[in-house]
């Protein structure tokens, strides 16, 4: 578990570059063979990507998608309804596993 610093998370990818990494890489695991491998990928490559994770307060976080998420995804297969389930399962799983990594879930 590293030792989180509110402040330090403001240059994020200075001090948690590798964290941010893990926590990306971990809520792609725990939704693989759960969702479409091509929709994970794609929302993954083309729209994670480029988000932006902020540190809330009170041990919660928040992935802030691009401003062109909706362009983004009309490239990816599926329907409007799966990309919607798969990006906020997604995003839910980051957020989790920030609040892991961070020790703020006990």
């Amino acid at each position: 578990m590293t030792e989180f610093d509110p402040e330090k998370f403001e240059d994020k990818y200075v001090h948690y570059f590798e964290e941010l990494e893990t926590a990306y890489s971990n809520a792609y695991q725990n939704l693989h063979g759960r969702y479409d491998s091509e929709v994970l990928r794609g929302i993954d490559r083309q729209i994670l990507s480029e988000s932006e994770p902020v540190y809330e307060g009170d041990g919660e976080f928040r992935v802030v998608l691009p401003d062109d998420a909706s362009e983004r995804a009309e490239s990816l297969p599926g329907d409007e309804e799966t990309f919607d389930a798969v990006l906020t399962a997604f995003t839910d799983n980051i957020e989790a596993e920030l609040r892991r990594l961070f020790g703020f879930d006990s």
